[in-house]
């Protein structure tokens, strides 16, 4: 009984020491796969206000230009640009009918320091300060901030195979369009997206986010989509 009680005391330090040498150890389980300890959280992005939610609007590039810029005098139209979906705008829309050329403390003109940061998506600074002064402006965000969330809508989608180059003229029903971006972008539905076209030719290609930019249903779109069975898709110059 007298060597347990001896013992207790070198006992307790050597709890005491393996407590201590556990302090500052990150416990944290590694993510499967990756070996890091934590998951890097995505950057959060700016919330607009006034409106209901976002159309954001790709416009095939060789019908506009055919209609607008056949000789190609424009950078997005010149040849050899190759240029097939490109953002037309990223619209802030109400559930009935839009705001357009609000109010703002904000330039009217987007200075060209902003403006080309984003000329990979909008391929103008025409269209750019065009887009801002429409619809940016009732977003409720700042010059930045309305771009950033346009680049981030963008991100946001994978562009099918079949609408990922502008090579070669070709057919293609509406409905094979809509259901090649939903098989593609997950949380994506038949209401979240609308087709329109120019007589038979593939104009626009409209996506519907809410203002944290998940994919939401629009019937109001919806219903100003084409209603032709298919459409055609003219080549990049």
């Amino acid at each position: 009984m007298t060597a347990v009680r001896r013992l207790l005391p070198a006992i307790v330090g050597v709890l005491t020491i393996a407590a201590c040498s556990d302090e500052g150890i990150d416990k944290t389980t590694p993510n499967s796969g990756t070996g890091a300890t934590t998951i890097a959280a995505t950057a959060p992005v700016p919330v607009g206000k006034g409106f209901d939610f976002y159309v954001l609007s790709l416009s095939w590039s060789p019908t506009w230009c055919g209609s607008n810029d056949p000789s190609g005098k424009s950078d997005q139209c010149e040849a050899g640009s190759h240029r097939g979906l490109i953002v037309h705008g990223l619209w802030p829309q109400n559930e009935k009918g839009y705001p357009e050329y609000c109010p703002t403390r904000q330039s009217d003109r987007v200075p060209e320091t902003l403006g080309g940061k984003y000329l990979d998506l909008i391929p103008s600074m025409g269209l750019i300060g065009h887009q801002w002064r429409k619809h940016g402006t009732c977003s409720g965000l700042s010059q930045a901030d309305y771009f950033a969330v346009a680049r981030a809508a963008r991100e946001r989608l994978t562009i099918p195979p079949e609408l990922a180059s502008p090579e070669g003229a070709r057919d293609l029903p509406v409905s094979m369009i809509e259901a090649a971006f939903i098989a593609k972008n997950p949380g994506m539905t038949p209401e979240t997206i609308a087709v329109t076209c120019e007589a038979r030719l593939l104009e626009e290609i409209r996506i519907c986010f809410d203002r944290t930019l998940k994919f939401r249903a629009c019937p109001e779109v919806d219903r100003q989509a084409c209603r032709r069975d298919a459409v055609s898709l003219p080549p990049a110059p």
